[in-house]
Protein backbone atom coordinates (compact mmCIF):
# COMPACT_ATOMS: atom_id res chain seq x y z
CA UNK A 1 0.00 0.00 0.00
CA UNK A 2 1.49 3.39 -0.98
CA UNK A 3 2.11 6.03 1.67
CA UNK A 4 -0.96 8.22 2.43
CA UNK A 5 -0.74 11.73 0.98
CA UNK A 6 -3.19 13.34 3.43
CA UNK A 7 -5.12 12.41 6.56
CA UNK A 8 -8.36 13.97 7.70
CA UNK A 9 -12.06 13.20 7.64
CA UNK A 10 -15.13 13.27 5.41
CA UNK A 11 -17.91 15.50 6.76
CA UNK A 12 -21.22 13.89 5.77
CA UNK A 13 -23.98 15.93 7.41
CA UNK A 14 -23.35 15.25 11.11
CA UNK A 15 -21.38 12.10 10.29
CA UNK A 16 -17.56 12.24 10.45
CA UNK A 17 -15.51 9.60 8.64
CA UNK A 18 -11.75 9.53 9.30
CA UNK A 19 -9.98 8.81 5.99
CA UNK A 20 -6.58 8.78 4.32
CA UNK A 21 -5.94 9.96 0.75
CA UNK A 22 -3.96 7.48 -1.34
CA UNK A 23 -2.99 8.07 -4.96
CA UNK A 24 -5.19 6.06 -7.33
CA UNK A 25 -2.68 6.10 -10.19
CA UNK A 26 0.96 5.19 -10.81
CA UNK A 27 3.48 6.85 -13.08
CA UNK A 28 5.11 4.24 -15.32
CA UNK A 29 6.79 6.78 -17.60
CA UNK A 30 10.54 6.55 -18.20
CA UNK A 31 12.27 9.59 -16.72
CA UNK A 32 15.56 11.04 -17.96
CA UNK A 33 18.27 12.98 -16.16
CA UNK A 34 20.04 15.96 -17.61
CA UNK A 35 23.69 14.99 -18.00
CA UNK A 36 26.93 16.57 -19.17
CA UNK A 37 27.62 14.65 -22.38
CA UNK A 38 31.40 14.89 -21.99
CA UNK A 39 31.61 13.00 -18.68
CA UNK A 40 28.01 11.88 -17.93
CA UNK A 41 27.94 14.03 -14.80
CA UNK A 42 24.45 14.93 -13.62
CA UNK A 43 23.36 18.50 -14.34
CA UNK A 44 21.35 19.89 -11.44
CA UNK A 45 19.08 22.93 -11.28
CA UNK A 46 20.39 25.51 -8.83
CA UNK A 47 18.10 28.05 -7.15
CA UNK A 48 19.73 31.46 -7.57
CA UNK A 49 18.70 34.74 -5.91
CA UNK A 50 18.01 37.35 -8.59
CA UNK A 51 19.50 40.15 -6.43
CA UNK A 52 22.80 38.83 -5.10
CA UNK A 53 23.31 36.00 -7.58
CA UNK A 54 23.99 33.50 -4.79
CA UNK A 55 22.66 29.95 -4.53
CA UNK A 56 19.83 29.85 -1.96
CA UNK A 57 19.51 26.81 0.37
CA UNK A 58 16.06 25.26 0.72
CA UNK A 59 15.61 26.43 4.32
CA UNK A 60 15.87 30.06 3.17
CA UNK A 61 13.21 29.74 0.45
CA UNK A 62 9.66 30.85 1.25
CA UNK A 63 6.42 31.88 -0.44
CA UNK A 64 5.91 35.42 -1.67
CA UNK A 65 3.02 37.18 -3.39
CA UNK A 66 3.74 40.15 -5.66
CA UNK A 67 1.26 42.85 -4.61
CA UNK A 68 2.91 45.42 -6.88
CA UNK A 69 6.08 45.42 -8.96
CA UNK A 70 8.07 46.73 -5.98
CA UNK A 71 6.19 45.07 -3.11
CA UNK A 72 6.17 41.36 -2.23
CA UNK A 73 4.27 39.96 0.76
CA UNK A 74 5.62 36.75 2.30
CA UNK A 75 3.30 34.06 3.67
CA UNK A 76 4.59 31.22 5.86
CA UNK A 77 3.39 27.62 5.91
CA UNK A 78 2.30 28.11 9.52
CA UNK A 79 0.10 31.07 8.50
CA UNK A 80 -1.47 29.01 5.73
CA UNK A 81 -2.22 26.15 8.13
CA UNK A 82 -3.76 28.58 10.64
CA UNK A 83 -6.23 30.05 8.12
CA UNK A 84 -9.85 29.71 9.35
CA UNK A 85 -10.94 27.25 6.66
CA UNK A 86 -13.59 24.65 7.65
CA UNK A 87 -12.09 22.36 4.99
CA UNK A 88 -8.51 22.54 6.34
CA UNK A 89 -8.58 18.89 7.47
CA UNK A 90 -12.02 17.92 6.25
CA UNK A 91 -13.51 16.78 2.95
CA UNK A 92 -16.84 18.55 3.34
CA UNK A 93 -19.67 17.11 1.22
CA UNK A 94 -21.82 20.01 0.03
CA UNK A 95 -24.19 18.35 -2.45
CA UNK A 96 -25.19 15.13 -4.22
CA UNK A 97 -25.76 15.13 -7.99
CA UNK A 98 -26.38 12.69 -10.83
CA UNK A 99 -23.09 11.44 -12.25
CA UNK A 100 -24.03 12.31 -15.84
CA UNK A 101 -24.35 16.00 -14.93
CA UNK A 102 -20.59 16.28 -14.32
CA UNK A 103 -18.61 17.47 -17.34
CA UNK A 104 -15.56 15.13 -17.61
CA UNK A 105 -13.33 18.08 -18.58
CA UNK A 106 -13.65 19.35 -15.00
CA UNK A 107 -12.24 16.14 -13.47
CA UNK A 108 -8.54 16.13 -12.56
CA UNK A 109 -6.35 13.77 -10.52
CA UNK A 110 -7.87 10.76 -8.78
CA UNK A 111 -7.26 9.41 -5.28
CA UNK A 112 -8.57 6.53 -3.19
CA UNK A 113 -9.96 7.22 0.27
CA UNK A 114 -8.93 4.58 2.79
CA UNK A 115 -10.51 4.19 6.20
CA UNK A 116 -8.69 5.99 9.01
CA UNK A 117 -8.93 3.23 11.60
CA UNK A 118 -11.62 0.90 12.92
CA UNK A 119 -13.86 3.77 14.00
CA UNK A 120 -14.25 4.76 10.34
CA UNK A 121 -15.39 1.38 9.00
CA UNK A 122 -19.12 1.74 9.68
CA UNK A 123 -19.64 5.38 8.53
CA UNK A 124 -17.36 4.74 5.50
CA UNK A 125 -19.53 1.77 4.48
CA UNK A 126 -22.67 3.82 5.14
CA UNK A 127 -21.57 6.57 2.73
CA UNK A 128 -20.46 4.04 0.13
CA UNK A 129 -23.79 2.21 0.17
CA UNK A 130 -25.73 5.49 0.10
CA UNK A 131 -23.84 6.52 -3.05
CA UNK A 132 -24.38 3.11 -4.66
CA UNK A 133 -28.09 2.94 -3.87
CA UNK A 134 -28.84 6.53 -4.90
CA UNK A 135 -26.71 6.24 -8.08
CA UNK A 136 -25.37 9.70 -7.30
CA UNK A 137 -21.95 11.24 -6.71
CA UNK A 138 -21.00 13.65 -3.95
CA UNK A 139 -19.59 17.13 -4.56
CA UNK A 140 -17.19 18.18 -1.82
CA UNK A 141 -14.76 20.91 -0.81
CA UNK A 142 -11.33 20.27 0.69
CA UNK A 143 -8.12 22.21 1.30
CA UNK A 144 -4.85 20.85 -0.06
CA UNK A 145 -1.49 22.28 -1.11
CA UNK A 146 -2.31 25.81 -0.06
CA UNK A 147 -5.72 26.22 -1.67
CA UNK A 148 -9.33 25.13 -1.33
CA UNK A 149 -10.36 22.63 -3.97
CA UNK A 150 -13.54 21.17 -5.36
CA UNK A 151 -13.85 17.39 -5.34
CA UNK A 152 -16.07 14.56 -6.47
CA UNK A 153 -16.69 11.38 -4.48
CA UNK A 154 -17.84 8.20 -6.17
CA UNK A 155 -17.56 4.44 -5.59
CA UNK A 156 -15.18 2.15 -7.46
CA UNK A 157 -14.96 -1.56 -6.62
CA UNK A 158 -16.06 -1.04 -3.03
CA UNK A 159 -13.78 1.92 -2.33
CA UNK A 160 -14.61 5.63 -2.30
CA UNK A 161 -12.67 7.63 -4.89
CA UNK A 162 -11.92 11.34 -4.62
CA UNK A 163 -11.53 13.18 -7.93
CA UNK A 164 -10.04 16.66 -7.75
CA UNK A 165 -12.14 19.02 -9.87
CA UNK A 166 -11.67 22.37 -11.55
CA UNK A 167 -13.81 25.27 -10.38
CA UNK A 168 -16.37 26.45 -12.98
CA UNK A 169 -14.43 29.63 -13.77
CA UNK A 170 -11.28 27.59 -14.52
CA UNK A 171 -12.82 25.94 -17.60
CA UNK A 172 -12.24 27.75 -20.89
CA UNK A 173 -15.09 27.93 -23.37
CA UNK A 174 -14.59 25.86 -26.55
CA UNK A 175 -17.11 27.99 -28.44
CA UNK A 176 -14.55 29.56 -30.78
CA UNK A 177 -12.92 26.22 -31.68
CA UNK A 178 -15.69 24.36 -33.52
CA UNK A 179 -16.20 25.07 -37.25
CA UNK A 180 -19.35 27.11 -37.80
CA UNK A 181 -20.49 25.96 -41.23
CA UNK A 182 -19.80 22.39 -42.35
CA UNK A 183 -21.86 20.29 -44.75
CA UNK A 184 -22.14 16.55 -44.26
CA UNK A 185 -24.27 14.03 -46.11
CA UNK A 186 -26.31 11.49 -44.17
CA UNK A 187 -24.29 8.73 -45.87
CA UNK A 188 -21.06 10.17 -44.46
CA UNK A 189 -22.52 10.36 -40.95
CA UNK A 190 -23.88 6.82 -41.22
CA UNK A 191 -20.55 5.46 -42.38
CA UNK A 192 -18.82 7.20 -39.46
CA UNK A 193 -21.31 5.56 -37.08
CA UNK A 194 -20.51 2.19 -38.68
CA UNK A 195 -16.83 2.86 -38.01
CA UNK A 196 -17.58 3.47 -34.31
CA UNK A 197 -19.47 0.15 -34.21
CA UNK A 198 -16.59 -1.70 -35.85
CA UNK A 199 -14.04 -0.19 -33.45
CA UNK A 200 -16.21 -0.70 -30.33
CA UNK A 201 -14.61 -2.48 -27.36
CA UNK A 202 -15.88 -3.86 -24.07
CA UNK A 203 -13.21 -2.24 -21.93
CA UNK A 204 -9.93 -0.33 -21.72
CA UNK A 205 -7.67 -3.07 -20.34
CA UNK A 206 -6.40 -4.07 -23.79
CA UNK A 207 -4.44 -0.86 -24.31
CA UNK A 208 -0.79 -0.35 -23.37
CA UNK A 209 1.88 2.29 -23.79
CA UNK A 210 3.70 1.35 -27.02
CA UNK A 211 5.93 4.42 -26.76
CA UNK A 212 7.26 3.24 -23.40
CA UNK A 213 7.82 -0.27 -24.81
CA UNK A 214 9.81 1.16 -27.72
CA UNK A 215 11.78 3.41 -25.36
CA UNK A 216 12.66 0.42 -23.15
CA UNK A 217 13.89 -1.45 -26.24
CA UNK A 218 16.02 1.53 -27.25
CA UNK A 219 17.55 1.92 -23.76
CA UNK A 220 18.22 -1.82 -23.47
CA UNK A 221 19.90 -1.90 -26.91
CA UNK A 222 22.13 1.07 -26.08
CA UNK A 223 23.01 -0.27 -22.61
CA UNK A 224 24.04 -3.66 -24.04
CA UNK A 225 25.66 -2.21 -27.18
CA UNK A 226 23.20 -3.98 -29.47
CA UNK A 227 21.80 -2.93 -32.84
CA UNK A 228 19.14 -0.26 -32.37
CA UNK A 229 15.54 -1.28 -33.16
CA UNK A 230 14.29 -0.52 -36.66
CA UNK A 231 11.97 2.50 -36.94
CA UNK A 232 8.29 1.55 -37.08
CA UNK A 233 6.50 2.09 -40.38
CA UNK A 234 3.84 4.74 -39.86
CA UNK A 235 0.85 5.65 -41.97
CA UNK A 236 1.03 8.48 -44.45
CA UNK A 237 -0.11 11.83 -43.13
CA UNK A 238 -2.67 13.82 -45.10
CA UNK A 239 -1.05 16.73 -46.88
CA UNK A 240 -2.10 20.06 -45.40
CA UNK A 241 -4.68 21.88 -47.49
CA UNK A 242 -5.35 18.89 -49.74
CA UNK A 243 -9.02 18.00 -50.26
CA UNK A 244 -9.63 14.37 -49.35
CA UNK A 245 -12.46 12.04 -50.27
CA UNK A 246 -14.14 11.72 -46.86
CA UNK A 247 -16.37 8.79 -47.83
CA UNK A 248 -13.44 6.86 -49.31
CA UNK A 249 -11.46 7.45 -46.11
CA UNK A 250 -14.38 6.23 -43.99
CA UNK A 251 -14.87 3.11 -46.12
CA UNK A 252 -11.16 2.31 -45.93
CA UNK A 253 -11.17 2.88 -42.15
CA UNK A 254 -14.15 0.53 -41.64
CA UNK A 255 -12.46 -2.16 -43.75
CA UNK A 256 -9.15 -1.76 -41.91
CA UNK A 257 -10.90 -1.99 -38.53
CA UNK A 258 -12.65 -5.20 -39.61
CA UNK A 259 -9.40 -6.73 -40.82
CA UNK A 260 -7.70 -5.75 -37.58
CA UNK A 261 -10.35 -7.71 -35.66
CA UNK A 262 -10.17 -10.67 -38.04
CA UNK A 263 -13.58 -9.95 -39.54
CA UNK A 264 -14.22 -10.61 -43.20
CA UNK A 265 -16.99 -9.17 -45.34
CA UNK A 266 -20.37 -7.89 -44.19
CA UNK A 267 -21.29 -4.37 -43.21
CA UNK A 268 -21.55 -2.88 -39.78
CA UNK A 269 -24.94 -2.29 -38.23
CA UNK A 270 -27.04 0.22 -40.17
CA UNK A 271 -28.59 2.93 -38.01
CA UNK A 272 -31.82 4.54 -39.08
CA UNK A 273 -31.36 8.27 -39.55
CA UNK A 274 -34.12 10.55 -38.33
CA UNK A 275 -35.19 13.35 -40.66
CA UNK A 276 -33.29 16.50 -39.82
CA UNK A 277 -33.33 20.10 -40.82
CA UNK A 278 -30.43 21.56 -42.73
CA UNK A 279 -28.37 23.68 -40.34
CA UNK A 280 -26.05 25.20 -42.92
CA UNK A 281 -26.78 26.75 -46.27
CA UNK A 282 -25.22 25.26 -49.38
CA UNK A 283 -21.77 26.61 -50.11
CA UNK A 284 -19.86 26.65 -53.39
CA UNK A 285 -17.65 23.61 -53.97
CA UNK A 286 -14.48 25.68 -53.53
CA UNK A 287 -15.41 26.35 -49.89
CA UNK A 288 -15.37 22.66 -48.92
CA UNK A 289 -11.62 22.56 -48.49
CA UNK A 290 -11.73 24.14 -45.04
CA UNK A 291 -14.28 21.63 -43.85
CA UNK A 292 -12.22 18.65 -44.96
CA UNK A 293 -8.71 19.31 -43.76
CA UNK A 294 -8.60 16.56 -41.14
CA UNK A 295 -6.68 13.37 -41.72
CA UNK A 296 -8.41 9.99 -41.85
CA UNK A 297 -7.89 7.87 -38.74
CA UNK A 298 -4.93 5.55 -39.08
CA UNK A 299 -3.98 2.41 -37.24
CA UNK A 300 -1.16 2.53 -34.73
CA UNK A 301 1.47 0.11 -36.03
CA UNK A 302 1.70 -3.01 -33.90
CA UNK A 303 5.02 -3.65 -32.22
CA UNK A 304 6.87 -6.93 -32.76
CA UNK A 305 7.13 -7.90 -29.11
CA UNK A 306 3.97 -6.38 -27.69
CA UNK A 307 0.42 -7.58 -28.07
CA UNK A 308 -2.35 -5.26 -27.06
Amino acid sequence: MPRPLWSGAISFGLVTIPVKIISATEDHSIHFRQVHLEDMGRVRTRKICSIDGETVPQEEIGKGYEVTKDEVVTVTDQELEAMPLPTAKTIEIVAFVDADTIDPVRIGDSYYLGVGGDVAKKPYTLLRKALERSAKVAVAKFAWHGRERLGLLRVREGAIVLHAMHWPDEIRSPESLAPKEVELDDDEIERAVQLTDTMATDGMTEFRDHYRDALEELIEAKAEDKVLPEPAEGGQQQESGKVMDLMAALNASVQAAKEGRGEQGGDATVHEMKPRKKTAAKKPAAKKTAAKKGSPARKTPAKKRTAS
